[in-house]
């Protein structure tokens, strides 16, 4: 496949939604994904795409960003532990040296930023109060960035985004060990994403997103967490989890799974319109429906 004439792009963090992003952007871009990891470097070359070995955590084995690409979208999450992400430190003080040449950069960043607001809704206007190290990690990144595409006049849109499903995403391990979930009086709001969905408006913020802009990246579902497992259970014929009260929930599930069920909010996404993009999912329950019958289709045949 010959690149000449295509403009460059560089992606950082090819996981999940890198992998369902990689189709789109190969078909207009000249595409280089850091990784590192020597195993991936013959997938990515299967896919089109040229890899680039290095660390985030390394900021020495960066050395060939500077002047690479023009856009870059930063899909990879911060380290496990602080409260600044080191990992786009070290990205953004390699770039600053070829930074000139650098129109655009998409980050991907999280809905968590916004902490608990007791099932009331939030938008882009919504000042964020992080809750948890993990979601200061993420505002850390995001000022960070911000700051950075001011400082040297380069393009900074930023995704926020909720839970990502897909059929390789749900919660079913969950359901079939019967982990419990909160009780409805006490249960919180949980928001959602389609990764296909997400791939698509990463795509089309390329093109589209306008400089040092927020957008939730989320579909239009309304629901509490229990009810999106209960969904799920019903669609695969499990039965759903045991409601809990809260003390109970902590004394049975690992604090890290317990923090995702401490905060509650309801998400607009009304910025996606601006770029000009239908999700596939528009809700869970639509993507529910459809797992459904391909399911029936799939017995009776």
């Amino acid at each position: 496949m010959r690149h000449i004439g295509k403009p460059r792009l560089l992606i950082i963090g090819c996981g999940d939604v890198g992998q369902r992003l990689l189709p789109y952007l190969t078909r207009y871009f000249r595409v280089f994904a850091l990784t590192p990891s020597p195993e991936k470097v013959a997938h990515l070359r299967l896919h089109g795409v040229i890899p680039i070995q290095g660390d985030l955590d390394q900021i020495n084995s960066l050395w060939r960003l500077p002047h690479l690409a023009a856009r870059i979208v930063h899909l990879a999450p911060p380290q496990s532990t602080g409260l600044e992400d080191r990992r786009t430190r070290n990205l953004l003080a390699i770039l600053s040296q070829g930074s000139s040449f650098i129109r655009q950069l998409v980050y991907i960043s999280t809905t968590g930023v916004y902490g608990d607001h007791g099932g009331a809704w939030v938008n882009e206007c919504t000042v964020p109060t992080p809750g948890t190290a993990r979601a200061k990690r993420r505002v850390s990144a995001e000022t960070r960035l911000r700051a950075w595409g001011i400082a040297h006049q380069v393009g900074i849109s930023i995704l926020r985004v909720p839970g990502i499903y897909a059929h390789d995403r749900l919660p079913l391990e969950r359901i079939r060990h019967r982990t419990p979930a909160l009780q409805d009086s006490e249960d919180v709001f949980t928001n959602h994403i389609h990764a296909d969905d997400l791939a698509r408006i990463i795509f089309h913020a390329l093109f589209k997103a306008k400089n040092q802009r927020l957008i939730n990246v989320c579909d239009e579902s309304d629901m509490k967490m229990g009810e999106y497992f209960d969904a799920v259970a019903n669609t695969h014929g499990l039965p759903p989890v045991p409601r809990v009260t809260r003390v109970e929930l902590l004394e049975q599930v690992e604090p890290m799974l317990a923090s995702f069920m401490s905060e509650s909010r309801r998400m607009r996404g009304d910025r996606i319109k601006e770029l000009r993009v239908g999700l596939q999912y528009p809700t869970v329950n639509d993507y529910l429906a459809f797992t459904s019958k391909y399911l029936s289709n799939q017995r009776s045949d």
